[in-house]
């Protein structure tokens, strides 16, 4: 397929070319990310559009159900809908923790939704550098929410901030010594706190939680004078409080927006993803590179062997990288 028609079929809202498309993103071959690299500057005047939703949530919150309540009211309202995973896998077993299990079934067979597991075998670096080029190509193909989610271990809730416009956070009905297990770090990110499960018996527990998490925000500084992150609950199960989520959402963008932070914000992520790239890129150079991997071996052993600091075989080890580079250059 030439690369104007496969453009085109992107921002016609072919799902074929859509999927096709991110499937070259997330690809690690040099020659695909070469032409991914010349699809997404094709596509980048098209993007931006939508508004970037980050989800995190602990296992066992509701987060899979919340996800897919809270798609199928926007696409009731004529919104068209795209779900990103960033979910990097473990690096001792090889296993997702979101898994490829079906997930969202209702909202994945809705004509205006998208939902894309997370790509499997990846760094957390990885993975959020291509979900990053995935959000521009379902923003290009008209998608004007896009949720990216992660499963609120390590450190993937910063790699989902950091690419969205709005972090929510999703917590179960605790109260008392279990707000104490939450990190300050995580609810330090939040733009939204969501209490999900507020139904049946857990109605009390949840509308508690809340007033505890709201407690705890008020002793957080707020990242903006123009917003006080909000605690909310609502019900994946009954769709009680969802309508209210996604308003206060659209309060958020409009006030962000006002003050010139929603501009600001999506500037410096570009920014930082640039930056980003280019440390992603040094790495993988300097790990392939000949001269390097001729001294990888002899210098971690004695790293390991407590011969040489850490700091001196890597300075070594980047020397090396940058004498040979610039004596290769012409």
């Amino acid at each position: 397929m030439k690369r104007a028609d496969f453009t085109n079929g992107i921002l016609n809202g072919d799902r074929r070319s859509l999927a096709r498309a991110i499937t070259l993103a997330e690809s690690t071959r040099t020659d695909h990310r070469a032409e991914a690299e010349a699809l997404l500057a094709g596509l980048l005047p098209r993007s931006g559009q939508s508004v970037r939703v980050g989800i995190s949530g602990a296992p066992g919150v509701g987060k899979s159900s919340f996800i897919e309540a809270f798609g199928l009211h926007l696409t009731e309202q004529g919104h068209r809908v795209a779900v990103l995973a960033v979910d990097p896998s473990s690096r001792i077993s090889g296993g997702s923790i979101l898994g490829d299990k079906t997930r969202m079934e209702e909202l994945s067979r809705h004509p205006s939704a998208f939902i894309r597991p997370s790509p499997a075998g990846s760094s957390l670096g990885g993975v959020a550098r291509r979900t990053r080029e995935c959000v521009l190509i379902c923003e290009a193909a008209g998608f004007d929410v896009v949720i990216v989610e992660t499963v609120g271990v390590g450190q993937s809730e910063t790699a989902v901030a950091e690419m969205c416009d709005l972090f929510l956070l999703l917590l179960a009905p605790a109260a008392g010594d279990e707000l104490q297990g939450i990190k300050k770090g995580i609810v330090e990110l939040a733009d939204m706190i969501v209490v999900n499960k507020a139904d049946g018996d857990l109605v009390e527990a949840a509308n508690h939680a809340a007033a505890d998490y709201r407690s705890a925000v008020h002793m957080i500084r707020p990242a903006s004078p123009n917003w006080r992150v909000p605690v909310l609950t609502c019900s994946a199960l009954t769709g009680d409080g969802i309508e209210k989520v996604w308003r206060k959402i659209e309060d958020y963008r409009e006030k962000m927006g006002a003050s010139g932070e929603f501009a600001a914000r999506r500037s410096n992520q570009a920014k930082a993803w640039m930056w980003s790239e280019i440390e992603e890129s040094l790495i993988a150079a300097l790990r392939v590179h000949p001269d390097v991997a001729k001294r990888v071996d002899t210098l971690e052993g004695e790293v390991a062997q407590g011969a040489r600091s850490p700091g001196a075989a890597a300075r070594e080890m980047l020397s090396t990288f940058l004498d040979k580079s610039a004596s290769e250059s012409p």
